[in-house]
């Protein structure tokens, strides 16, 4: 039996959306965004601690919700909070292992294991990194988020340059429009931008094998450092075959879940960047263990995070604790409410391109608990 000051008293999700303005509205190679919703998780112990964690929305964010207040609530509630391999293990085995790994439940649980690391940082006084064994390092950062979209080149190059001039020495281009006007972006900015800034692609799975083919050999001759997502997830063929079409390395792994799902990414070898993300693949818990057998392939992490603080400042967390971490995915949404309101600042970028973890106790950010009731969650698809 846990005791009683750590017992999990409750769980609760909480489904939140806002509409995105036309003016902050951007194209990417899955439509045009015109929502953000998120799921934010709080868990409070019998003693009065409260964790706050969050799980991805999986474009249904009002299912995923549902799903931590029902059955993950029943399975998790009464355990030890500290238990965070206990409660991963019971959910996984009660829930997800008989009838395979469901994205929905990966996303579910990720959020319930946030809270209980926030517990557990909280309950020592401790902020995550230190729990983790990690240290106040830098953390190299890229502008990313829901940004840098489909739009003329000198429009992007205008988006772009501000971010730069934060400190940004990396960042992170939208593709998968068409091969042509792909490329034409790109170097549009690199001349813009010059060959000190790294730039990557993120093709948000819009290629197809032939877009890939004739994209591949541009991204080489403009220095592109990665091409994300050309293909489904599941797509192991086209990622097998892309690999020959050019030097640029292939990256995904935000729509890959759990340790089962990443151990034939990296046994194929074909994806070369993994990109987990905390409130998707499984939590703190389960990236632990993806990292660690990514480590042994010498393959560098580097997480996929663009919806809320609490994911963010979790990332740079967890990034200063491992020792194949890569990149911080830096949001730079010209609007973020999830990042600007629901909590107190998560990052912020440095003149050396870098982010450093919170000193707070737990993941460090402070959640509004009034801004989950003024936005109730909108249903309906988050990009047209």
């Amino acid at each position: 039996m846990a005791s009683a000051t750590h017992r999990i008293r409750d769980i609760q999700a909480f489904a939140v959306s806002f509409p995105i303005a036309p003016e902050n509205a951007v194209q990417l190679g899955m439509g045009r965004a015109v929502k953000k919703d998120a799921v934010v998780v709080k868990v409070t112990t019998e003693s009065g601690l409260v964790g706050w964690g969050e799980s991805h929305h999986g474009k249904a964010h009002t299912a995923v919700a549902q799903l931590v207040n029902t059955t993950l609530r029943q399975l998790a509630v009464g355990m030890d909070a500290t238990d965070v391999v206990g409660v991963w293990d019971r959910i996984y085995w009660k829930q997800l292992a008989s009838h395979g790994v469901g994205a929905g439940c990966a996303m579910a649980m990720s959020g319930i294991d946030l809270a209980l690391w926030d517990i557990r940082g909280k309950a020592v006084g401790w902020p995550l990194y230190k729990l983790l064994g990690g240290s106040a390092k830098a953390v190299p950062a890229y502008a990313g988020g829901v940004s840098l979209g489909f739009q003329d080149p000198a429009a992007l190059v205008d988006e772009a340059l501000p971010h730069i001039e934060a400190g940004y020495r990396a960042i992170k281009l939208r593709v998968g429009d068409s091969p042509a006007r792909d490329l034409q972006r790109v170097k549009a900015v690199r001349q813009a931008v010059g060959d000190e800034v790294t730039i990557l692609v993120d093709a948000n799975t819009g290629y197809d094998l032939n877009d890939a083919r004739q994209a591949m050999p541009g991204f080489d001759a403009l220095g592109v450092a990665w091409l994300e997502e050309p293909f489904a997830p599941h797509d192991h063929r086209s990622y097998r075959l892309a690999r020959g079409f050019g030097r640029v390395p292939l990256a995904a792994g935000e729509n890959h879940f759990t340790r089962y799902e990443f151990s034939r990414v990296i046994e194929d070898g074909d994806i070369t960047l993994l990109q987990p993300d905390l409130s998707k693949a499984g939590g703190i818990t389960e990236l632990l263990r993806i990292a660690a057998m990514a480590s042994a392939y010498k393959l560098p992490i580097h997480p996929h995070t663009c919806m809320t603080g609490i994911n963010m400042a979790a990332s740079i967390h967890f990034l200063a604790a491992i020792d194949n971490g890569g990149y911080f995915e830096g949001d730079v949404s010209r609007s973020n409410l999830y990042r600007d309101s629901l909590v107190s600042t998560p990052f912020q970028i440095g003149r050396d391109g870098c982010v450093r973890p919170l000193e707070a106790p737990g993941i460090g950010v402070e959640v509004d608990e009034a801004f989950l009731k003024a936005y109730p969650p909108v249903e309906g698809p988050g990009y047209v």
